[in-house]
């Protein structure tokens, strides 16, 4: 079994009155977790908070089943997705509450990540930083059919524009990543309150210094913050020792 470091911050930023983000770190259980809420009064902090009780709740679970971490992630997000959904209807003025979320799960030597939205993983190994997941996003289509060209995407007036949530809509797909894991992998799981300030050259070179694991997350929240904290901000770092 691989051994591994959790560290997880999460920070309101310096213009949202209150911080509609989660994180979750089980080391025990071999997860972590970001999830980034969106819907008006205070929907999307109810929505974040549901996914990670969600996840808590069917990792503690998955070994009395037996089941394969793969099943596992999918139940979160399916789980997750149906109380949002029961909880809106409800609670009417949370009407539209939803999250973006990562999960990402150690089995047995290699990494199992589940993902929706446009909170996103990056892989940092040999030096090298790579975006594991795509953002399921009106921009990103548009970037992938040609429309647009990637330096237009930071300033388009629609980059926030989310095609795909959990919470919204009943059975959502929900991409699954699976890979293998070596000694020195470094996997940051984050909220685009980071990644929409911090382009991916200086997440790499935080990630890639000489800082412990807890202070590169706090740094990475911090450059966000600095270059105006316009949204909250969710770090998670996974180390493979």
């Amino acid at each position: 079994m691989a051994d591994y470091i959790f560290v997880g911050k999460t920070d309101q930023g310096l213009k949202r009155k209150i911080n509609e983000d989660a994180v979750l770190v089980n080391e025990h259980n071999g997860f972590c977790l970001v999830a980034d809420g969106i819907g008006g009064s205070g929907g999307g902090e109810v929505a974040s908070r549901i996914f990670a009780d969600t996840a808590q709740e069917v990792f503690a679970k998955a070994d009395s089943m037996n089941e394969s971490t793969y099943t596992t992630i999918q139940r979160v997000f399916l789980n997750a997705n149906e109380y949002i959904l029961n909880y809106a209807e409800k609670h009417p003025d949370c009407e539209g509450m939803g999250c973006t979320a990562e999960v990402f799960a150690i089995e047995q030597g290699r990494y199992v990540l589940g993902h929706i939205g446009d909170s996103r993983t990056y892989r940092m190994r040999n030096k090298e930083l790579k975006q594991l997941t795509k953002d399921h996003s009106l921009v990103q289509e548009q970037l992938d059919q040609g429309l647009i060209k990637p330096e237009d995407v930071s300033t388009h007036t629609l980059k926030n524009v989310i095609l795909r949530a959990v919470g919204i809509k009943k059975d959502p797909a929900v991409d699954i990543i699976r890979g293998n894991l070596f000694s020195g992998d470094i996997f940051l799981l984050c909220s685009d309150g980071l990644t929409d300030l911090v382009d991916q050259e200086i997440i790499k070179n935080y990630l890639f210094s000489p800082l412990s694991l807890e202070h590169k997350a706090a740094e990475l929240i911090q450059e966000a913050n600095n270059r105006g904290g316009k949204d909250n901000i969710s770090v998670v770092l996974v180390q493979i020792n």
